[in-house]
């Protein structure tokens, strides 16, 4: 989070209004006192997520989506917390007294520093003489001087001079090395990338944090390296041009996913804005969140070959089991988005994005493949495939149209296709349940109680001062440490309320367990009396276990007047029990 301070951030969260902000992105309709709209965090059709102006929190019935003004504008917008609180502020016309600067901005300030001077350096090399003939080279690729601009393209030159630049600045080989800019080899550390036309990587905030390096003197194996993994750079949980596209991907509520930067490149210079590469044929489950986020239509339009039809039916299989929606393109007479460019033009390629097929066609095709569908064997193969890639679908009209279309091409009963699905379906629905039925941590009476109690500390400071003499600590340690977190806020703010608890929390190891709390226990209505006897339960129960123990102490025990002294105390505990 952002270093502002804590009496600054609920000074925005009180002075914005949670309704306005909200119905700002998602339609609000006023039920009571509470509002209720379409929930924006999952797939709903009807109006799930409640928001409440009096508590200046929103919940969603469904999904259990829930938080403050500040969380739901950082989820929707897919955007760090610093910058959802940076949004509101100005939505309210305030503005923020300090500049955000972000924890991981601070954690590897030093490492993004020699990052950007490398970038700068390749930079500079395009415009000198021996950077002609890289220039000459991208001119043949059809990269025009406002591309190569806009991309911050540079070149890497030999005999280390990358390195020489940066050790005199005072970088160690250390961290040059752990960022991916030198190797260390038999005669010590020379540069990793020479002589190739260098495109820079950046992570999802906008910062280089790797390259992509190209030869373009003589063809070379291989044509392409990348940056290694690094403290910097993790493939997986970046989109190349993201922080680019981001904002054409929310107007427009599309995205076009592609293979290669190249092709992303050539999209985003022809005014196609809405672009992010995978770099690769492969998709992570980081990925496929960053895509859930952005709550957009995914045009998938990945390479003209073999690998690339495989890689969508990969891709396409795992978007469709998070329920994401997408379409498919596949390009004809090209390889790639980059060449079909140039050889069609942009108008070309936004007809082909218009006209982007659904994934049950594009499998009705692929499955086709290597199949004589003449012979009955083959042709129930087909069949099965088909009927096995409907099962993750929830769209009852498109698996009926899919049915009725293999029952009429094929001529095979509708019935026994229909069977054939439920079966599918069936056994996707058990798979689905036993994964359920794996061990989980489970939520015990005792712990529920607790968990009423904290929440209703963090609603009220009357409900903490009773808690604090009425109980006083928690004899669980989790429970004693969200207690500890709240009887702080109170006594360095005076004052506490869910909403601005919330914010708090954001910058908390325990955050994830003190949502969990919010969120089972959103309906709890709130009265002294409710508290006191949620109070009175947990000290019964602590008396009890200590009874217990002071039983099996006096079993162990074979003085007769320490015998005597542990009854009393039993006793003692009984009565104040009763």
């Amino acid at each position: 989070m952002a270093f502002i301070e804590q009496e600054e951030i609920n000074r925005i969260r009180s002075s914005a209004s949670i309704v306005d902000i909200i119905s700002s992105y998602v339609p609000l309709t006023q039920r009571g006192k509470n509002y209720f709209g379409v929930c924006p965090f999952h797939e709903d059709h009807s109006p799930s997520m409640s928001v409440s102006d009096e508590k200046q929190i929103y919940k969603c019935f469904s999904c259990g989506a829930t938080g403050n003004v500040f969380t739901f504008v950082e989820n929707f917008l897919n955007i760090s917390f610093a910058e959802a609180v940076s949004v509101v502020a100005d939505k309210i016309g305030l503005s923020l007294s300090v500049k955000l600067t972000t924890k991981k901005e601070t954690k590897f300030k030093e490492e993004h520093e020699a990052m950007d001077l490398a970038l700068k350096f390749y930079q500079n090399n395009l415009n000198t003489e021996e950077g002609k003939q890289a220039i000459a080279y991208l001119k043949t690729r059809n990269l025009l001087e406002d591309t190569i601009k806009d991309f911050s393209i540079g070149l890497a030159l030999d005999q280390n001079r990358l390195y020489k630049i940066l050790s005199k600045k005072g970088y160690s080989d250390k961290l040059l090395e752990e960022i991916g800019l030198i190797q260390k080899g038999e005669n010590g550390f020379y540069d990793l990338f020479q002589n190739r036309i260098m495109f820079p990587i950046h992570n999802l905030e906008g910062q280089v944090v790797g390259f992509t390096a190209r030869c373009y003197l003589k063809e070379e194996t291989p044509k392409y390296i990348n940056t290694k993994e690094t403290i910097l750079f993790k493939k997986g949980n970046i989109l190349f041009n993201y922080h680019r596209a981001k904002d054409a991907i929310r107007l427009l509520k599309e995205v076009v996913v592609v293979e290669g930067n190249m092709d992303a490149i050539r999209l985003y210079s022809v005014g196609i804005k809405n672009v992010v590469a995978l770099m690769g044929t492969s998709i992570t489950k980081e990925q496929v969140e960053i895509f859930r986020k952005l709550r957009s239509k995914i045009i998938l339009m990945l390479d003209n070959d073999n690998a690339g039809e495989m890689a969508t039916l990969a891709v396409g299989n795992l978007l469709e089991e998070n329920q994401i929606p997408f379409q498919i393109v596949r390009l004809s007479g090209e390889k790639d988005p980059d060449s079909y460019i140039i050889k069609n033009g942009k108008e070309a390629m936004e007809d082909v994005i218009k006209n982007a097929i659904s994934f049950i066609d594009f499998k009705l095709n692929y499955f086709k493949k290597n199949k004589n569908l003449n012979e009955a064997t083959d042709l129930a193969e087909y069949l099965k495939e088909v009927i096995d890639g409907l099962k993750n679908t929830n769209d009852s009209i498109l698996k009926e149209v899919t049915l009725q279309k293999l029952s009429n091409d094929y001529n095979i009963s509708y019935a026994i296709l229909k069977e054939q699905l439920g079966l599918t379906e069936k056994a996707v629905e058990q798979k689905k349940n036993k994964k359920q039925e794996q061990p989980k941590v489970v939520q015990n009476s005792y712990d529920k109680l607790c968990s009423k109690i904290l929440f209703y500390m963090m609603n009220d400071k009357e409900f903490i001062r009773l808690y604090q003499t009425k109980l006083g600590v928690f004899p669980t340690k989790e429970h004693r440490l969200i207690a500890n977190e709240i009887v702080y806020y109170l006594e360095k703010h005076k004052t506490i309320n869910l909403a601005d608890f919330i914010t708090y929390a954001e910058n908390m190891n325990l955050k994830e367990e003190i949502m969990t709390i919010i969120r089972n226990e959103k309906d709890l209505v709130l009265t002294e009396e409710g508290m006191l006897e949620l109070l009175l339960i947990i000290r019964k129960k602590i008396k009890k276990e200590k009874i217990n123990q002071l039983k099996s102490e006096m079993k162990e025990e074979y003085d007769i007047n320490k015998k005597m002294a542990l009854l009393e105390k039993i006793t003692e505990l009984k009565k104040e029990n009763e």
